[in-house]
């Protein structure tokens, strides 16, 4: 099975947050978009056993294809395309692995396309949806799409929680962080860290709205998008 070093640096801080921002009781449905290796989605799953997790991935069919949404994890930059399509394999190797009845295969899942292509979820059938590390190394379509389809798939009062580097209020900091943004786009124009107050209109036009920033170890942060509820 694949394994990802900062997946397993992150999986138990990003667990802790979820701990103190969802029902551990009363069963739930969530959706991970980007699971890439699976390792996130499994070790959520072995906890939080009320919850019945979705993981998703995109598969990118060539390396010089950008059309669409792929995603590549922060912990590695991918040069050969089979590697990509192998990551739902390895998703199914977790799950096999860790025998996890509240965990689906895993779906092929396109952010930056409309809600109605993301496996047939239902609308405001959701109570979680869960992205780490996609949002600054995926082109902006992708975090439109991101916001868009939770707005429409969340239940009222879901959330949104979104994992990563960000900039604050147009500053990147430390100087870590501004390498590696710089490191991103040069790779492509279309990666970047992105800005939190951005992140947070785009979430507002998807009727999302900011309840909490938790900061995160090695200059990561986690973001709690709320739906609002129905008047």
């Amino acid at each position: 099975m694949l394994n990802a070093a900062a997946a397993e640096r992150n999986k138990e801080p990003i667990l802790s947050v979820l701990r103190d921002c969802v029902n551990t009781v009363r069963p739930l449905q969530a959706l991970e978009i980007s699971s890439g290796t699976g390792q996130h989605v499994v070790h959520f799953a072995q906890t939080l056993r009320n919850i019945t997790w979705q993981p998703s991935e995109y598969d990118r069919q060539s390396l010089a294809s950008f059309t669409s949404c792929y995603v590549i994890p922060s912990s590695k930059i991918y040069h050969h395309p089979s590697l990509r399509k192998a990551e739902a394999q390895f998703q199914e190797a977790y799950r096999a692995h860790y025998q996890l009845h509240n965990v689906k295969p895993a779906i092929h899942l396109d952010a930056s396309q409309p809600h109605q292509y993301w496996g047939g979820i239902q609308p405001e059938s959701l109570d979680l949806v869960l992205n780490i590390n996609m949002i600054h190394i995926s082109p902006l379509s992708c975090t439109e799409g991101l916001f868009r389809g939770a707005g429409v798939l969340l239940k009222p009062q879901g959330l949104l929680l979104t994992y990563g580097p960000y900039a604050v209020n147009g500053q990147i900091t430390p100087q870590s962080n501004v390498d590696f943004d710089y490191s991103l786009r040069q790779r492509n124009p279309e990666w970047g860290l992105k800005d939190i107050s951005f992140l947070n209109s785009v979430a507002q036009k998807n009727g999302l709205f900011l309840e909490k920033i938790v900061d995160m170890p090695a200059n990561n942060k986690c973001l709690l998008f709320r739906k609002e509820s129905l008047v």
